[in-house]
Order: structure tokens, then C-alpha cells, then sequence
């Protein structure tokens, strides 16, 4: 069916303009960035075809610039517009971070965090150097590889933390495997760095693991 055919009220555009973005599925916030459908396909089968073929937005949104650009109704252009909305949603939440006591909004904390760890094929770790007021000054991928006491050196830690003249830290790291919860191995090392950091007087508020789309606080768990 034609787009024009439908209801004004079941029109993506139309619809966002009366009840805003959060009232459209994900097909349909889709549809807004594609624009247009194909020939017998109008834009929000066309969105649809595209998540049912990719599983979700995030296998989407992480394909390849080739992979991304062989599928129907994509190209490079797409693919760039794409990129450039993603980077805008990532610093947007950087802003909110610097702007605001971090833990005033975790839910922009985990966006952040998302967006950073997107579509990443190994483990890294990374640390939010946050000043006394809670703010992010600065993020920073410190380690790459599997967390642990051998690749995780507290020693390092310390010596970032104080060059960036932080009051506090979040650390986060990804489970490539796409399951947020914590190991053994990220608890003790948790434990250890936050010991080491005591002894310069730097908090360390929070260890978040980013799985896929989803987070797992240390804080929240009781964990720190």
C-alpha cells in the first residue's frame, strides 16, 4: 500500500508530529531516515524488511559499509548519512555527561556507553575521568583484550587518573558475546583497581558492562 494511502495518523512523519518520536515503532523511525520506499514497497515496508532481515537496528546499524550498501533500498549515501546521525546522537550524550552530574541521568551514561561500544570486536576498557562535581571531563579506551588482572594494570590507572586530575572515575568495559553480566574475573579486578585508587583519594563510582544493548551496574548491583 501507498504511504498517502494510509490514515494521517498511521504516517511516521505525521504521527511523530502528534505524539512525538516515542510513540514510533522502530520500523517507523526508520522510515523518517530512509525517506523513501522502493517500487511495490513503500518506505515503512521497506524499514521493516530491512529489520526482519538484520535481526534488529544494532546488527543494522553495526553492519559493514559493504554489507550495509548491498541491501535493498541502501547505499552510500545512506550509509554515511547513517554515520553521521550516529556521531551526532554519541556527542549529544557526551554533552549531557560534561553539562550534568553523571549519575543525574545513568540513562544517558549507558547510551553513551552503547554508542561508544558499538559494534566493537574485542574487549576494551574504558575509563570516564569525572571532576568533583561528578562531570565527565574526558573518556578514554585504556586496554584492549580481555579483562583481567594480566591485561588490566592498576598501576596505569592510577597514572591516567591523576594526569586528568580526576576526582572520580567510572570504569566500563564490552562483552563482545553480547551478555552484560559481570565475570569473576571483572569483580576482582574491579576490587583491585578501586583499592589502588583509594590511596590517591579518587572515587571510583561505578564499573558498568556493556553486552549488546544492554548494562549491568556495578553500583547498581551492590558490587562498589
Amino acid at each position: 500500500m501507498r504511504l498517502t494511502n494510509l490514515p494521517n495518523e498511521q504516517r511516521p512523519r505525521e504521527k511523530l508530529i502528534k505524539y512525538g518520536a516515542k510513540a514510533l515503532t522502530d520500523a517507523e523511525l526508520l522510515a523518517l531516515f530512509l525517506r523513501t520506499g522502493l517500487p511495490g514497497m513503500n518506505v515503512v515496508e521497506l524499514a521493516q524488511h530491512l529489520l526482519n532481515k538484520n535481526k534488529s537496528l544494532h546488527n543494522l546499524f553495526n553492519a559493514s559499509m559493504k554489507e550495509f550498501c548491498s541491501q535493498k533500498g541502501l547505499g552510500i549515501a545512506k550509509y554515511v548519512q547513517l554515520q553521521a546521525v550516529l556521531e551526532l546522537s554519541q556527542r549529544y550524550l557526551q554533552e549531557s555527561c560534561e553539562r550534568e552530574a553523571i549519575f543525574n541521568s545513568p540513562t544517558a551514561v549507558y547510551d553513551y556507553l552503547t554508542i561508544q561500544m558499538r559494534g566493537l570486536q574485542q574487549e576494551v576498557f574504558m575509563i570516564l575521568y569525572l571532576d568533583s562535581q561528578n562531570r565527565l571531563v574526558k573518556d578514554e579506551i585504556l586496554f584492549y583484550g580481555t579483562i583481567n588482572s594480566a591485561s588490566v594494570y592498576p598501576r596505569e590507572v592510577v597514572k591516567a587518573a591523576l594526569k586528568n586530575n580526576a576526582a572520580g572515575v567510572i570504569f566500563a568495559h564490552n562483552h563482545p558475546s553480547g551478555i552484560a553480566e559481570p565475570s569473576e574475573a571483572d569483580k576482582l579486578i574491579t576490587q583491585k583497581l578501586q583499592k589502588a585508587l583509594q590511596l590517591i583519594d579518587i572515587n571510583v563510582l561505578d564499573h558498568i558492562v556493556v553486552g549488546g544493548e544492554n548494562c549491568v551496574s556495578f553500583a547498581q548491583r551492590g558490587l562498589i
